[in-house]
């Protein structure tokens, strides 16, 4: 029987750990009433986190409140025999640092890199053609430009000079990921040895500036305009265009035609794996075994992680500095500072005793926007997607397009920026934007034989609905219907094959993951919410107002993805200010 809505999903959340994962969710360690720092969440970042203070010598224990770690990289077996990488769902921006130091190979890690990784089927009707064409993007750029000459010769001459413009900014942007913003406020507000220390943060911006150089003015056009305008100046077919919009968009409440979307792009080119620059692949496993390699890592040098131990409270000591935190059962575990993985809003407004912050820090925490568009759906189907562009083959086994990204109703621009004016109007989108991936047809162990794990990412799916609608299971079922309708203009019988549905709506990804507003990210990832301004202004560099409080989660520089580089940057200030106490 399929799985209709949250139904199975809530069953199995109340149900006990299934076996295959019960070994990796038992906290390790004894609870000890004391460490050096306590991180609030068993998130990748929180892991990561605290997987660099334990090799540093800081004793530390990780409390995380779901019966699995890795937050929102997680496998979970929602429909049973079908493992999902439940919300996040494919790799490539992980700090190649964190690879290295983290041993994360020797503690289990592996991975399958896709080769192509871009597939955008057309439908016969939008595109005025008898037989539907499809673009089909990969590592070989000769082979790309003979893809993207079907809709515009033009186009495919510019292709390997917009990939080289985009290299550029990425190696430029790539020094600030791996070290904490400037310290503004040290550099206002410091002793004069404060503010000669903070200029020695200007070295990566210094660095960015010297790459960029004189071209310094268009990748400012980059960061800062619609990136419809940055792509209309560079190619001129729909197909090709809107597919690379997407990588604008995704995550974001933002249409194309939205000032600095440009950064999302960029967000989403500026990875790599196993030494392969803009590289996105699956997890063997699903995500969840990225997290469990990091838990590895992390325990093997004596961190403490403990699952379905929720933190209450950040405890504060009358001299105004943080000395540990209350966990849900009433237990005090007493630390000298404590990293929260959760984000802004949960941690200072939920989390830590009001009195000790601010009003002005609490009120812009409050203000931060966090709208998401995003509604994942996990897929079980019991064959493989067949599209009209691309006819499976004979046996049924899967074909180079099955292992990309797959973006359907993105044909045009405007078709995006349609889908996203529905959710402006508090609705979710007539045509919705779809990213569907098949992980299990590059990795198997995900699926009973002859069957297939399906995700899709897709927008534009408001908060709050409009006309005093809630996101109830009929709610969710009807834009799931609408979703799956889309998918079957192009794959005839995908409906058909459905074995099983989980679906998760911005409400259900905060409830779940603890993603406010449903935002992949956190925090939104807009000019006004991004470096010395992430998440406020003055406070960008993983401290907080109150002494001993850190933020190491995607709401902190350089923001979201499963990037691990707020967990790192985050857990080497901490490390230097222990030192210094």
């Amino acid at each position: 029987m399929a799985a209709s809505g949250l139904g199975l999903g809530r069953a199995l959340a109340a149900s006990p750990c299934p076996p295959w994962r019960r070994a990796h969710w038992e906290a390790r360690g004894r609870l000890k009433p004391q460490y050096d720092a306590v991180v609030i969440g068993a998130g990748h970042n929180g892991l990561v986190a605290a997987a660099y203070l334990q090799r540093l010598g800081v004793n530390t224990a990780v409390f995380e409140r779901r019966p699995v770690t890795g937050g929102a990289a997680v496998t979970e077996e929602i429909i049973p025999g079908f493992k999902f990488s439940r919300a996040s769902y494919l790799l490539s921006l992980l700090r190649p640092q964190i690879y290295t130091d983290l041993e994360l190979k020797k503690h289990g890690l592996r991975l399958h890199l896709r080769n192509p990784y871009s597939f955008t089927p057309m439908l016969e009707e939008s595109m005025g053609s008898k037989v539907p064409r499809s673009l089909l993007l990969g590592t070989d750029m000769a082979e790309n430009q003979k893809q993207i000459a079907q809709f515009s010769r033009k186009d495919a001459q510019a292709f390997p000079k917009y990939e080289a413009f985009m290299n550029r900014l990425a190696l430029a942007i790539d020094p600030l990921l791996d070290a904490a913003p400037v310290d503004m406020e040290a550099f206002q507000r410091g002793s004069l040895w404060q503010r000669l220390q903070s200029l020695t943060t200007l070295k990566p911006l210094l660095q960015a500036g010297r790459i960029l150089g004189a071209q310094l003015p268009q990748y400012y056009q980059v960061l800062t305009a619609p990136i419809i305008k940055v792509l209309d100046q560079w190619f001129e077919s729909e197909p090709l265009k809107a597919t690379l919009a997407t990588d604008a968009v995704i995550g974001a409440m933002t249409s194309p035609h939205t000032p600095g979307s440009g950064y999302v792009l960029l967000h989403h080119v500026m990875g790599g794996l196993e030494g392969m620059q803009g590289a996105w692949g699956y997890v063997q496993g699903g995500m969840g075994a990225l997290s469990d390699a990091i838990t590895s890592s992390a325990t093997a040098h004596g961190a403490s992680i403990f699952t379905e131990k929720a933190v209450a409270k950040v405890l504060v000591s009358s001299e105004a500095r943080v000395q540990g935190v209350v966990l849900q059962d009433g237990s005090e575990v007493r630390s000298k500072v404590v990293l929260s993985n959760a984000s802004p809003q949960v941690t200072f407004l939920k989390l830590t005793p009001q009195e000790w912050l601010p009003k002005e820090f609490v009120e812009r925490i409050s203000r931060l926007d966090t709208k998401s568009p995003v509604t994942k759906i996990n897929v079980a189907v019991d064959r493989l997607p067949d599209f009209l562009a691309a006819p499976n083959a004979p046996g049924g086994q899967p074909l180079p397009h099955h292992q990309c990204s797959i973006h359907l109703n993105c044909e045009d621009t405007l078709l995006l920026h349609q889908a996203f004016e529905d959710a402006m109007d508090g609705l979710p989108s007539h045509r919705p934007m779809i990213e569907l991936c098949i992980p299990s047809s590059l990795d198997p162990t995900l699926a009973p034989p002859g069957c297939h794990v399906v995700s899709l990412f897709t927008q534009y799916t408001p908060y709050s609905l409009a006309r005093g609608k809630v996101w109830d299971e009929q709610e969710r079922n009807a834009y799931a219907d609408k979703v799956f309708d889309c998918i079957e203009a192009y794959a005839p019988g995908f409906k058909g094959s459905v074995v099983g549905r989980d679906i998760l709506t911005p409400p259900d990804l905060e409830r779940i993951f603890g993603l406010p507003g449903g935002n992949i990210f956190h925090c939104a990832m807009t000019l006004d919410q991004l470096y010395f301004a992430r998440p406020t202004p003055l406070h960008s560099g993983y401290r907080c107002p109150l002494r001993g409080l850190y933020l190491c989660g995607s709401g902190t520089h350089p923001g979201g993805g499963v990037m691990g580089a707020p967990g790192r940057n985050a857990a080497h200030v901490v490390f230097r200010d222990l030192k210094s106490m």
